[in-house]
């Protein structure tokens, strides 16, 4: 638990075993879908056959022998069939001394259901509660399903980390090859990589040489060149050529197996938020209980029946209990999820969409989230008699017959400004300087600075400082040569995506610091953060040190959310306060992430933050209309007013908390209006 989470939390906020809806742990949201339906049918004949429903609306239901009873049966299934999850949760809050939402309905459903039967058995003159009795305890079987489903979190985080391990590998022995399970694999065996294939352990290249992606493990977005002496990683892609490797690290040695522990370190290790409902029903609890003593006491001291002060108790507890307050929080939750998912925004727990309104500081990985994780062309600078549009061309028709990442940078950049590739002719591959061809009757040749020295060709001074600029930012330098002149040089590097800007600036509209978390060269962050207006940039960060980049901020007060694609972003995004996911990122990253970005859109984290308040207000909102009327009703059910003839009966009581309900819950359908425009 980071530092400025033990401060923001109170002092019995210590026991984390127990906060929030620990108290009904054990049960599945499908478990109280399950019991919310069951309850809900039994329910209907309950209203059905209750006098008081039957004066409100008007009919007279069929009356049968035995008819007089189904109120009571069923009630009293529905009791505790339905109740027991809550009289379950009430007594752990209890035993825990942290009485809460669970207490204070078990209070109300516990008193109506034994106040009924004493009426039912004719011990006490009233009328009994069975409708309000199965109404409350369905409501809030259907609250706390709405509520469990939408702050569970799925735990596949693990299972697809592991997933990027071969099952199998090619173990290397005096006799030739032999395939092995990963899992028999030991330091000091040989295993060949064969081209394509994933690494299976980590270890060192004793023999070829390759290209090695990388990106989902250290964040790199080019391909690391491995030869012999080079470390290689469990879990990343090969290229081309083929590799013998000698394992150093297996199973849980691995550093895959090290950022495995950190997702599963951060996750358990992330306190839970307590929600307003729970500490609103706390205190209505303590409320309720001493608004009941009072009554009691008062009414028996002025001399009242028994009859009359255990109605007046009654009438009391029931109206505290929070038909509308057990479904305050559920409905917002549930609509600002699916206003979420219709603008792109998939809430996976409830937990980072409370907290985004008040991240100060929003940290973004560069690869795949601020930039493409593509190579574009991302700056020209040409001869004087060639414009940029005819050097890009040309180019592109020179390097159309080439699969080097940097040609197909070329020729997509080409093809995204809607610039027609020509044909080429004679097209030739220069082994390490670059490829040649013939277009429009012209021969041209495109490579770095190698064939520049080759062609001993010469470079303006205005190419020249193009190539010191692309340089210093990180960017490889690409010549295009007609003879031994050079005619253009493209800046070829990561594209920042054109929406990065826009969503830096709109973050900045709102106070909210944002940052640049990457495993890429210094030189190449700091360009992409200066061309963004990052106000932080973390460079060279290892997979094991993101997740202390984001423990570093808050240990300084600050609340961290962070947006990540690739697996070594996981556990920075399980130790922020509010993970968000990338959704074309890797499996791992969504699992780990609390909220997911279906459209990669940087501009939609400001929206998550629109949306963040939003529902707090709502929220708010909605707890002030399902407690507020209790300022009110409860010194009526009370009797305070007796002596002018206004006395609030049980079902009077339950006819408000209805009322109290479909306000709330109008006033969170409201909250599809939210503008979530940037």
């Amino acid at each position: 638990m980071t530092q400025h989470h033990r401060e923001d939390r109170s002092s019995h906020d210590d026991h984390d075993d127990h906060d929030g809806h620990d108290a009904h742990a054990g049960h599945s949201p499908e478990g109280f879908r399950s019991k919310f339906w069951l309850s809900l049918l039994l329910t209907i004949p309950v209203l059905i056959w209750s006098e008081h429903i039957q004066e409100l609306l008007g009919f007279q239901a069929p009356a049968f022998p035995g008819s007089a009873w189904i109120a009571p049966v069923l009630g009293t299934v529905v009791f505790v069939y339905g109740g027991l999850v809550f009289l379950q949760g009430a007594w752990r809050e209890l035993a825990d001394r942290r009485p809460g939402m669970m207490t204070l309905i078990s209070l109300a459903i516990l008193v109506a259901f034994l106040f009924s039967w004493i009426v039912q058995l004719g011990l006490l003159e009233a009328s009994p509660l069975w409708w309000e009795l199965a109404t409350l305890v369905t409501i809030m079987l259907l609250g706390h399903w709405i509520e469990m489903r939408s702050i569970t979190q799925a735990q596949g985080a693990l299972q697809e980390l592991a997933k990027l391990l071969p099952d199998t590998a090619t173990r290397l022995t005096d006799g030739g090859e032999e395939e092995v399970p990963v899992t028999e694999l030991e330091a000091g065996d040989r295993v060949l990589v064969r081209p394509g294939a994933s690494v299976p352990a980590d270890g060192t290249v004793v023999d070829g040489a390759s290209s090695v992606n990388e990106a989902l493990v250290t964040g790199e977005s080019r391909p690391a060149t491995k030869g012999e002496g080079d470390e290689v990683i469990a879990g990343t892609i090969n290229g081309d050529g083929a590799l013998r490797v000698e394992v150093t690290g297996t199973g849980d040695e691995t550093k895959l197996a090290g950022i495995m522990r950190l997702v599963a370190d951060a996750q358990s290790s992330r306190s839970r938020a307590q929600h307003l409902a729970d500490r609103a029903a706390q205190l209505l609890t303590f409320v309720a209980l001493g608004a009941g003593a009072l009554t009691l006491v008062a009414w028996l001291w002025l001399g009242a029946t028994i009859d009359f002060t255990m109605i007046r108790v009654v009438t009391v507890l029931v109206i505290a209990c929070p038909h509308a307050l057990g479904l305050a929080v559920p409905l917002v939750v549930a609509i600002s999820t699916t206003l979420g998912a219709r603008n792109g925004l998939l809430v996976r727990d409830r937990r980072g969409l409370e907290e985004a309104r008040r991240i100060d500081v929003v940290v973004f990985d560069k690869t795949g989230t601020l930039t493409l994780g593509e190579h574009r062309v991302v700056a020209t600078a040409v001869a004087e008699e060639v414009s940029e549009e005819e050097a890009l061309r040309v180019a592109a028709g020179v390097e159309a017959g080439s699969e080097h990442p940097i040609a197909r940078a070329i020729v997509r950049t080409a093809q995204e400004r809607e610039i027609e590739v020509p044909d080429a002719d004679g097209f030739r591959a220069l082994a390490g300087r670059g490829v040649e061809a013939t277009v429009d009757g012209t021969d041209y040749r495109v490579g770095g600075p190698a064939l520049l020295r080759e062609a001993d060709a010469a470079a303006s001074e205005r190419l020249e400082a193009a190539v010191a600029e692309a340089t210093e930012r990180g960017q490889a330098a690409i010549y295009l040569l007609r003879g031994d002149r050079a005619l253009a040089v493209f800046a070829v590097a990561d594209a920042v995506r054109p929406e990065s800007r826009e969503a830096i600036d709109a973050l900045h509209a709102r106070g909210i610091e944002a940052a640049m978390l990457t495993g890429d060269a210094r030189a190449v962050a700091d360009a992409v953060g200066r061309e963004l207006g990052i106000d932080t940039v973390f460079a060279e960060v290892l997979p094991d040190d993101k997740a202390a980049k984001i423990r570093e901020l808050q240990e300084k007060g600050q609340r961290v959310a962070m947006v990540g694609d690739g697996v070594n972003d996981a556990p920075a995004l399980a130790t922020a306060d509010v993970g968000i996911a990338i959704g074309a990122g890797t499996d791992v990253a969504v699992e780990a992430g609390h909220i997911v970005l279906v459209r990669s859109d940087p501009r939609d984290v400001v929206r998550i933050v629109a949306l963040s308040a939003a529902t707090y207000r709502k929220m708010l909102q909605n707890l002030w209309w399902a407690a507020g009327y209790n300022v009110v009703a409860l010194p009526l059910a009370a009797g305070v007013l007796a002596g002018a003839g206004i006395l609030l009966t049980p079902a009077v009581g339950a006819v408000l908390m209805s009322a109290s309900t479909v306000i709330v819950a109008l006033n969170a359908q409201l909250l599809r209006r939210a503008d979530l425009t940037v």
